[in-house]
């Protein structure tokens, strides 16, 4: 599995806006030429980042962009579904194989009577039981998290916003 470079641009383009010493919005060409990608492209991501709420746009003429909510609340896992979807990672193709069917078997004849329901795709739920972890993990980090790990490890001068 691997994300998109729009999730890296993303995340960086929040981390960037999160940044306590910043005063004021930022604006598409600073954020660009800090990120290194073209204005089009970041435009597109910074969009979709507005659509779902993670920033505001500043219009005017010295208008950019700002965070919509504070980065403790802006998750890995917020990021990620805007700019990659919120699809189901892993589906089940192969329930019809002989190999699924010996499987589902397996599953039947070791489960006690009273709790034996239909066996599902065995890999599905190991798939999807890692999908919930990372999901879980990601949910845990937010922007401010690597705001305060930049800040601890002297990558910026500690500021107010």
């Amino acid at each position: 599995m691997q994300f998109s470079k729009s999730t890296d641009y993303a995340l960086h383009a929040l981390i960037h806006l999160g940044r306590p010493e910043l005063r004021n919005n930022v604006g598409i060409k600073e954020l660009s030429a800090m990120l290194g990608v073209s204005e089009s492209y970041l435009s597109k991501i910074m969009s979709k980042l507005r659509q779902d709420g993670l920033v505001r746009a500043v219009p005017g003429v010295n208008g950019g962009y700002e965070l919509a909510r504070p980065a403790e609340q802006i998750t890995f896992l917020d990021v990620i579904q805007v700019i990659e979807g919120r699809q189901q990672m892993f589906e089940c193709s192969n329930s019809s194989s002989r190999q699924h069917q010996l499987l589902g078997e397996e599953e039947e004849a070791g489960a006690d009577s009273e709790r034996s329901r239909p066996s599902g795709c065995l890999v599905e739920k190991v798939m999807n039981g890692a999908e919930r972890h990372m999901h879980q993990y990601l949910r845990e980090h937010t922007i401010q998290f690597v705001l305060d790990e930049a800040y601890k490890s002297g990558a910026w001068q500690t500021g107010k916003k």
